[in-house]
């Protein structure tokens, strides 16, 4: 599961992951060479921070 959020949202994409998987997720911040223009899922704001659990 992976989830990209901006500053903003952060917290909630940590508490959907935790409930989600109930393990506890990485958090990285987005490269933006590689991916450009990334929107965080719950808004349109550039998303900075990558969630995920793998």
């Amino acid at each position: 599961m992976r989830i990209l959020c901006c500053k903003e949202h952060v917290e909630l994409g940590l508490d959907v992951i935790v409930d989600e998987t109930e393990k506890l997720p990485d958090l990285k911040t987005v490269d933006n060479t590689s991916e450009l223009s990334t929107k965080c899922e719950y808004c349109d704001e550039t998303a900075i921070y990558i969630v995920e659990n793998k």
